[in-house]
């Protein structure tokens, strides 16, 4: 649109013209995404959409410091279950532990932590539960 608003013009009928004029000229036909319906249309309104929607694009999520390290922690000891030997699940405790003990020195803002540095013994104990199905903590002999 290069033509400016004639002085003296209501505005809403001067943009009307030239959305009615550009629709004639076919402007509007090769638009990406034209006949598709408006996403989320009957979701409520929501000030940030468009940040939630770039977020969800590019595969990011935010959580408060605490909770975020909650969740990092519950992932930790499902990578400790999946490990393949005793020392990769040492290391991974020992991995979530330092963070652990780091937060509680220095609690994170938001809500409380409500984490305790987990127990390595008990950790590979229960590996070797579920490795052998035994139930007795100790690897089967050959």
């Amino acid at each position: 649109m290069t033509e400016r608003k004639p002085p003296g013009t209501d505005s809403e009928t001067w943009a009307d013209r030239q959305i009615r004029e550009a629709t004639e000229r076919g402007e509007f036909d090769a638009l990406p995404g034209m006949g598709r319906p408006l996403p989320d249309l009957d979701q409520p309104y929501d000030d940030l959409w468009w940040v939630r929607k770039k977020m969800s694009r590019e595969g990011l999520s935010y959580l408060p410091p605490a909770l975020a390290l909650r969740k990092e922690a519950e992932d930790a000891l499902a990578a400790a279950r999946r490990a393949r030997s005793e020392p990769e699940v040492r290391r991974i405790v020992a991995g979530i532990n330092e963070r652990i003990r780091a937060a509680l020195r220095m609690p994170p803002p938001g809500p409380p932590l409500g984490l305790e540095p987990f127990d390595a013994d008990d950790v590979v104990r229960q590996w070797y539960e579920e490795r052998e199905g035994r139930g007795d903590g100790r690897p089967r002999l050959v």
